[in-house]
């Protein structure tokens, strides 16, 4: 894997996706990556690879694509994500790639894919659409999600909310409203809306993970968590101070540049800011620490003379400056 640092946002991005787009690649070969333009090597480079990658599957890639300011794979708030019904991004083969993305960091202990749909995953993990348990939230177009919700409740529909269910209705070939069908469209318009647009998606990610062989663990092993909940891939500051090693004394004091006291004052700043910083500034800080969004065995810390905070990622050491 290789990207150059010195070009644009937009051309990084075309050198991550032509990259998965290799046919016959051993995905569960050792990583090697280069970041061109830069000196950084070693295992902190492959953990910046892997968080960018992650960071552009959520989040959008800066290419215009579909005329559009920021591509986004998936759309919907979170724990409600599902991917995006665009056929231009399915022509693509893009849902093919992100598939290959996320199994070949999971290959490599990367991080995963949070806060997706579980009715999507359900699905996505070959259960059947008919027993996805969806809810309003999993669908992403606030038009017709509000749509769709005027059928949840008893009250009549005017004739305003009848015209616009009926146009829905006829525009995916299904029968207009009456008293006794009103459950049964309810259910059938929003898995429809979720599940029933975004078929190709489904075969494309299925695909993706399948060429880099993680398939089998998904369906067999139910104990893999692949697509955690937001929640459970948030960062909490118990979990991050229970893995950081505090600067020990040397036994050579002539190598000491700071005494024990301002180690200790310094280091105390650090737990006082994990402990009141947000879950974004704990993953922020994360990255900058070793890499990408996930703890280390042994993160340590080091106070030394410096203007600003500094990492060695690939050694998963921070150094703070001791002034």
């Amino acid at each position: 894997m290789c990207m150059d640092l010195r070009t644009c946002a937009e051309e990084q991005e075309r050198q991550l996706i032509n990259f998965y787009k290799q046919r016959n690649v051993e995905w569960a070969c050792p990583v090697k990556c280069q970041l061109e333009g830069d000196a950084a090597v070693g295992d902190g480079v492959t953990r910046h690879f892997f968080s960018t990658i992650l960071e552009k599957l959520k989040y959008g890639f800066s290419l215009n694509l579909g005329n559009t300011g920021v591509t986004c794979l998936f759309e919907g708030q979170p724990d409600h994500l599902v991917p995006s019904s665009s056929q231009f991004l399915t022509e693509s083969d893009l849902f093919l790639v992100a598939g290959r993305m996320l199994g070949h960091s999971f290959l490599h202990g990367g991080p995963c894919l949070a806060g997706l749909s579980r009715a999507f995953v359900h699905v996505l993990l070959q259960g059947s659409q008919d027993t996805a348990t969806l809810q309003l939230e999993d669908c992403p177009d606030v038009d017709i999600r509000e749509t769709i919700n005027l059928l949840s409740g008893q009250s009549p529909l005017n004739e305003d909310q009848s015209s616009k269910v009926l146009d829905l209705c006829l525009s995916w070939d299904l029968p207009g409203p009456t008293e006794e069908n009103r459950r049964w469209l309810y259910e059938r318009l929003l898995s429809h809306a979720v599940l029933g647009r975004r078929v190709r998606q489904i075969k494309q990610l299925k695909r993706g993970l399948k060429d880099t062989c993680v398939w089998p663990r998904l369906t067999e092993r139910k104990d893999v968590v692949f697509f955690p909940k937001e929640s459970e891939d948030s960062c909490t500051p118990e979990m991050l101070l229970s893995h950081i090693s505090c600067p020990r004394e040397s036994d050579d004091e002539d190598d000491e540049e700071y005494s024990a006291d301002i180690k200790e004052r310094i280091t105390g700043y650090l737990k006082q800011f994990i402990e009141t910083a947000s879950s974004k500034d704990l993953t922020n800080l994360l990255k900058f620490w070793v890499g990408w969004e996930q703890m280390e065995a042994n993160m340590a810390v080091e106070i030394v003379k410096s203007d600003l905070p500094k990492s060695s990622s690939c050694f998963c050491v921070l150094r703070l400056p001791g002034h």
